[in-house]
């Protein structure tokens, strides 16, 4: 799970700025997808009506739950799961390339091949915690995108136990896809957000457009209640993880949903969240995940030798107090609250 961050304030403060300062007026709607809500702001088009546009945004996010979400027993990735078919389509197509990629780039921190381990700690859709210490291994032995691959449009796994997991990218890849439509429409300036990941074209009138990121508490449930703070968007892609907003506690264990794809375990670092800026939303929403797994230091260094990447990182000290890290490129773009 992704935390949302609060952006609705800030949207609907610039429909409504832009239609009293007689700027080009920005149209705006909602609705559900992925088990998860999404936000269209977008300036007025006189070729296309606001019906039509929320509509085909809605066709496109329902037949890509049908490819890649967990949630919908047909979908391609659940039958390819379940070993009942393995032909693919563009979007799984698109989404297994960039996540391979981003396996690569984090030395294996990002690995959606993680969903046997995920379902054993008891996250997912009807999951059931079975983890144990002598089903690690095996469990273990399921999981790297070296054991898995596309050829002639036919999914392969080495092993009939493999299962997908693409939650901790589909959001951010579908954001991008959303994107695309919009740019195809040839609309100029507009926000995408599903489920707390955003991508923003332009700017919103005579300014940038601005993303709320939440104060990573447990007790933060409300996305846009409580802000950590506030980052300043032209042209670019943001994605936040963390593991605040779904856990588990046992035996007074608090147990996260992002697993380590190398021990097994569910990660415990002091890395609360991570928000992560980059050209596309799918990159930002899997190096996000990544970072949750690398932790505070790794993350920092993988920012120094990639910087095409920003970051704005919430950690936990010594003594549980909040602390932040912020990259220099980012920072005169952001307000801490």
């Amino acid at each position: 799970m992704k935390c949302r961050p609060g952006i609705v304030f800030f949207v609907l403060a610039a429909a409504f700025s832009s239609c009293r300062n007689n700027k080009p007026a920005y149209l705006s709607f909602n609705g559900f997808a992925q088990g998860t809500t999404y936000s269209i702001v977008y300036e007025n088009s006189p070729n296309i009506s606001a019906e039509k546009m929320k509509s085909g945004v809605e066709r496109i996010l329902h037949d890509f739950d049908m490819s890649l979400s967990l949630y919908q027993d047909s979908s391609v990735v659940s039958r390819i799961n379940r070993n009942e078919a393995f032909n693919t389509d563009l979007y799984f197509e698109e989404v297994f390339a960039k996540s391979k990629a981003i396996f690569q780039l984090t030395n294996g921190a990002f690995d959606v091949t993680v969903g046997p381990l995920v379902r054993a700690w008891g996250f997912g859709p009807d999951a059931r915690k079975n983890f144990s210490e002598s089903k690690r291994d095996s469990l273990l032995n399921l999981i790297g995108m070296g054991k898995v691959d596309i050829k002639d449009g036919i999914f392969v796994k080495d092993d009939p136990r493999i299962n997908l997991d693409f939650n901790a990218i589909a959001q951010g890849y579908s954001v991008d896809v959303i994107f695309r439509h919009l740019n195809d429409l040839g609309i100029k300036s507009y926000l995408v957000e599903i489920g707390g990941e955003v991508r923003v074209r332009g700017k919103k009138g005579d300014v940038l457009w601005r993303i709320g990121i939440d104060r990573p508490t447990d007790d933060n449930m409300l996305p846009g209640n409580d802000l950590q703070a506030v980052i300043s968007l032209k042209d670019r892609a943001l994605a936040t993880s963390g593991n605040y907003r779904k856990f588990y506690m046992e035996d007074g264990i608090k147990y996260s949903h992002t697993i380590d794809p190398k021990t097994g375990y569910p990660v415990r670092n002091k890395l609360l969240s991570a928000t992560v800026l980059a050209d596309e939303c799918a990159d930002a929403d899997g190096i996000a995940t990544a970072f949750m797994v690398m932790g505070m230091e790794k993350s920092i260094e993988f920012l120094y030798l990639h910087p095409g990447f920003e970051a704005f990182l919430v950690y936990s000290d010594e003594n549980g107090n909040f602390r932040t890290w912020v990259s220099e490129k980012l920072k005169g773009y952001i307000s801490e609250q």
